[in-house]
């Protein structure tokens, strides 16, 4: 008998095993085993479902059923959940519902009563559309189920070896402007780990803006292609990832950042020093031009004048 085999098994003998049945040793009968399968309920309403980040056989088995008993099911890409779809062998009815087709949410939870909600990889909800589609059901007073599964950013926290007891998502970053600036003064202020998103082709840019707001010694990790093939976890600091990732990167992407150490002053405690005593600071502590500039261009001040406060301070 193979290990599977014997595994499955001693499944099947725990699930028919009477709850308080005596197995002999003495000791007291555990509590039941909770039953494998909890009837669906009646009625129009909306579950959000989990589906895989890259090993297909991390769908569970109440997503199945959902999806096998829904009116429809709704997506971000039809081509992509319906290839899902005909693996697991379904055949429902796919309605496309993204970014830029929620508006017809209403109209296609009046069509489906019982509509199933699947984003392209992970649970829905999380950084995609289907919050949106919450909304829209509980506006029009319709029950809302959220399945447990498969997302990415918990196993990349885990995976990093830093403190997860306490963490922030902040999804993906903005891509430019103030906004981005900001989220990025605020991974460099919190304590607390950072949990981010982001695409192949910024993701060298976001180390190196990291690097720059938070100080290239900062620890934290870049885990891709979850569960999949070829996963894999890069530790160090965001100097050393920027480094690594320079070059061409493949897969989905989670990055998660350290927290400011105890001792170090946050980005609103810099800001109160003139420019000009941070570079001098900085390039005392053996900082180059470069990383002063990019230090004092997190903190708000334009390219060309933080460069030439780098220069003056690097000269000095």
């Amino acid at each position: 008998m193979t290990d599977q085999q014997h595994q499955a098994g001693a499944a099947e003998d725990l699930l028919a095993r009477p709850a308080h049945e005596d197995d002999g040793s003495g000791a007291e009968a555990p509590d039941a085993v909770p039953e494998a399968r909890v009837p669906l309920p009646e009625g129009p309403r909306v579950w959000l479902v989990p589906t895989p980040v890259g090993n297909l056989g991390d769908i569970t088995l109440r997503a199945l059923e959902v999806l096998r008993a829904a009116d429809a099911v709704a997506c971000e890409d039809t081509r992509r959940t319906g290839a899902l779809m005909t693996h697991l062998g379904l055949r429902r009815p796919l309605v496309r519902l993204d970014a830029h087709t929620m508006h017809r949410a209403p109209q296609v939870l009046e069509r489906y009563p019982r509509l199933a909600y699947v984003s392209d990889a992970g649970t829905p909800g999380i950084s995609d559309p289907g919050a949106e589609l919450v909304r829209a059901a509980l506006e029009a007073d319709l029950p809302v189920e959220v399945l447990p599964g498969a997302t990415a950013l918990v196993p990349a926290l885990v995976l990093s070896g830093l403190p997860g007891g306490r963490f922030t998502f902040e999804g993906f970053l903005p891509r430019a402007g103030r906004e981005r600036k900001a989220r990025l003064a605020a991974v460099a202020a919190r304590s607390e780990t950072s949990v981010l998103y982001e695409s192949p082709h910024r993701l060298h840019a976001t180390l190196q803006d990291l690097a720059a707001a938070c100080g290239p010694e900062r620890g934290a990790s870049v885990t891709r292609e979850l569960s999949k093939r070829f996963e894999e976890t890069r530790r160090g600091t965001l100097e050393s990832l920027a480094a690594h990732f320079s070059g061409t990167v493949k897969g989905e992407l989670v990055v998660v950042v350290a927290g400011r150490p105890e001792g170090e002053r946050a980005p609103d405690e810099l800001a109160v020093a003139e420019p000009a005593a941070l570079a001098r600071e900085w390039a005392q502590a053996g900082l180059g031009v470069r990383d002063i500039r990019d230090r004092l261009m997190a903190q708000g001040l334009r390219k060309n004048d933080a460069y030439a406060l780098a220069l003056e301070a690097a000269q000095a």
